[in-house]
């Protein structure tokens, strides 16, 4: 490339806009067309000393703030050595100037572009090889037509594409090549024709036909640029590879439930699917291409921005939208990033909800409703199953029914008292069932199980460190575990005096103190307690304290034992035969001997005592019958036989109610002793009055038998 000569390079005058200088004498030696300005001493802009500049700073009195207005950064003006290169030709026809630099780097001139230009076109050579060079970077074929429509210059590449030499071109008619109507056209008309398919030397190629027109818009030549078919298959290829790929975009969006929308960085809608909720934007949604989305919430159609959060936090982000009209949408942003991590696209699918929200709540209150059904039928159920549990049909027990189901709607202290294994705790549990405290808890504590030493700590609970061995963390007492429930504290006899003092404090204020605590905890806990003991009397001999025996003798309750309700013996052995069959797959039955049997004895066990019988017999029995003599080999007929009195059930004549009573004596004695002699001899009558009576006995239960077959 030309070297640059030394008398075209022009002084660098420079104007210090930080200094104190002059700004008018300046200007006044100031003889070319440019100044530079300083800033620190270091050139950073130049100003063009027009006439229009030089009439705003006069009338400006020269102020240097006129000339900083009006002044043009070097940023963009090139900076050339010795040499010029090709690519410093292209930015120098782009500004007026290029600034020289000298050997160490630093600018020591200037060259106008029009003196450079001047320069290279005056050497034919340089100019010329600057021109090919020019023509041969182009990568399409370019053929240059005069007025004449003779080819007058081509490229390389040109050549190429139509595969003919360089001396078969230059010269040519311009049609022996190109066609012919569209060169007419564009010299007759002056306008451009592009893409038109040629055929030239049997190869295709495409072509652009653009005349030159000069100063006046005369067409003086033309400008023929040809690409070759397989670049434009090549593109045509990938333009079609687009379109499909657009036509199957277009498809799966259409076929995407949700409304998806494609906005850019800046949150303006570039495209979306064909699905758009209704009501949602109140506009059509072509209306919104190129339009920022973000507006729409400033505006209040819709609260919050899924786009401004993923810009905000640059992940996914899922959000329920709610709008003007109370719609439900469920808004899903996904961000995209270029190469360079930048945030490039934001992809928002949404979905409307609202219905799927309003069942969503109907579902909920569904299933709180069939919970609440599902436990009030547990609760039924466990009433039932506690209801099986309470076999009775004795005037006594009905009593004490009644007023169990009375006493259960309050909180009373209640205290039961009667025989070890009379069934306490039952009814205990009958009054948590039948009451308002049944949903909450029923705890158990026998007093007389527990050691001393730990059942303070097992009633009132104790604090982290109360003792060595103690759980870290402190353990809630029964008091605390039955908050708001019952508290059955059975053998209350049984509680240690310093206890009962506390026990009294909880009853009275209804709040416990942990062991190892000095704060109290208030409690609501109603107390049944129980005993088989004479508490009165204990009061008396000082063993259980008087205050407290009050407190607990509200609602007193004594349960009879199972010898003075003999109406409910029969009831309770056929309940408890009837839960082990169920239990053990058999078919047990007790005879009427059997009953006679059972009622008959005293059951100083209680309840428990004719349970555990009950299960002794099924375990050793050889047959489903289990008759009066298998039932008398697991009762003891003692001294308590003797003192016992026949118990009658129900008013009868009294004839009638003393066979009855005979017919038992003879029948247990039989059972018993097996012949009439042993029989008689425990009785205290004859052998043959014994033999006759029950003679007798067996004759009238055959014909009962009998009547019963032939009914």
């Amino acid at each position: 490339m030309p070297a640059i000569a030394e008398e075209k390079i022009k002084p660098i005058i420079s104007f210090s806009v930080d200094g104190e200088e002059d700004l008018r004498l300046a200007l006044q030696k100031h003889k070319g067309p440019f100044l530079f300005l300083k800033k620190g001493g270091e050139l950073f802009a130049y100003a063009l000393l027009n006439h229009q500049l030089l009439e705003k700073l006069k009338k400006g009195n020269f102020a240097k703030e006129i000339l900083l207005r009006y002044a043009k950064p070097l940023d963009g003006i090139s900076h050339l050595d010795d040499h010029i290169s090709i690519t410093s030709l292209f930015q120098i026809i782009g500004e007026p100037f290029a600034l020289v630099r000298s050997e160490d780097g630093r600018p020591s001139g200037y060259i106008q572009r029009e003196d450079m230009l001047a320069e290279l076109f005056k050497r034919e050579n340089e100019s010329a090889h600057f021109l090919k060079i020019l023509l041969a970077s182009i990568p399409m074929g370019i053929f240059v037509l005069n007025r004449e429509k003779r080819i007058i210059h081509c490229n390389e590449a040109g050549l190429r594409m139509i595969k003919l030499p360089h001396e078969a071109v230059l010269n040519a008619p311009g049609e022996s090549i190109f066609s012919h109507g569209h060169i007419a056209k564009a010299f007759e008309t002056g306008k451009t024709y592009l893409n038109h398919l040629e055929f030239a030397n049997g190869v295709g190629v495409l072509a652009d036909y653009s005349p030159i027109q000069n100063f006046a818009g005369d067409v003086e030549g033309m400008i023929i640029v040809v690409q070759d078919l397989p670049m434009v298959e090549e593109m045509a290829l990938e333009i079609e590879y687009i379109k499909d790929l657009n036509k199957d975009l277009n498809a799966i969006l259409s076929t995407i439930y949700d409304e998806i929308l494609v906005v850019n960085a800046k949150g303006e809608l570039l495209r979306y699917g064909e699905n758009i909720i209704e009501d949602f934007w109140q506009v059509d949604v072509k209306t919104l291409i190129g339009k920022n989305i973000l507006d729409f919430e400033d505006r209040g159609l819709f609260t919050p921005s899924v786009i401004r959060l993923v810009m905000e936090k640059r992940k996914k982000v899922s959000i329920v939208q709610e709008t003007r009209t109370g719609r439900k949408i469920l808004a899903v942003g996904n961000p995209v990033f270029n190469e360079k991590g930048a945030l490039d696209r934001i992809i928002i699918a949404s979905r409307d909800i609202t219905e799927t929200t309003r069942l969503k709540t109907e579902l909920k209150e569904m299933k709180e409703i069939s919970a609440r059904y599902k436990k009030e039928l547990d609760q039924f159920k466990s009433k039932d199953r506690f209801l099986k549990k309470l076999i009775y049909c004795s005037p006594k027990m009905e009593k004490i029914m009644h007023q169990v189901k009375k006493i259960a709607e309050f909180s009373s202290t209640v205290l039961l008292s009667g025989e070890s294994g009379v069934g306490k705790e039952v009814i205990a549990q009958a009054v948590h069932q039948f009451g308002k405290r049944s949903e909450k808890p029923f705890l158990k504590l026998n007093c007389g199980a527990i050691p001393e030493t730990l059942l303070e700590s097992e009633l009132f609970g104790y604090v982290k460190g109360a003792f060595t061995g103690a759980e870290k963390n402190g353990k809630e007492g029964y008091f605390k575990q039955a908050d708001g429930g019952i508290l059955f504290l059975d053998e209350i006899g049984e509680m240690p005096v310093h206890l009962q003092v506390k026990l009294l404090r909880v009853l009275q204020e209804q709040e416990v103190i942990p062991v190892g605590s000095t704060t109290p905890v208030k409690i609501d806990v109603q107390i049944i307690a129980a005993t088989n003991q004479n508490l009165a009397k204990m009061v008396e001999e000082g063993r259980f304290r008087e205050d407290l025996y009050y407190r607990l003798n509200v609602i007193p309750i004594r349960i009879p034992p199972l010898r003075e309700r003999p109406e409910d013996i029969s009831l309770l052995a056929f309940h408890f035969l009837q839960q082990l069959n169920e239990k053990y797959g058999r078919k047990f039955y007790l005879t009427p001997d059997a009953i006679n049997v059972l009622e008959c004895y005293p059951w100083p066990g209680n309840v428990r005592e004719l349970q555990n019988i009950i299960e002794r017999m099924v375990v050793t029995a050889d047959h489903a019958a289990i008759d009066g003599g298998f039932v008398s080999q697991f009762l003891t007929f003692g001294s308590e036989r003797k003192k016992m009195k026949p118990v009658v059930t129900r008013i009868m004549p009294l004839q009638e109610a003393m066979e009855s009573v005979e017919e038992q004596l003879i029948l247990l004695a039989m059972n018993q002793y097996k012949t009439t002699t042993k029989a008689a001899k425990a009785l205290g009558i004859s052998q043959s009055s014994v033999s006759r009576k029950y003679q007798k006995i067996l004759n009238k239960k055959n014909r009962k038998t009998e009547d019963a077959v032939f009914k």
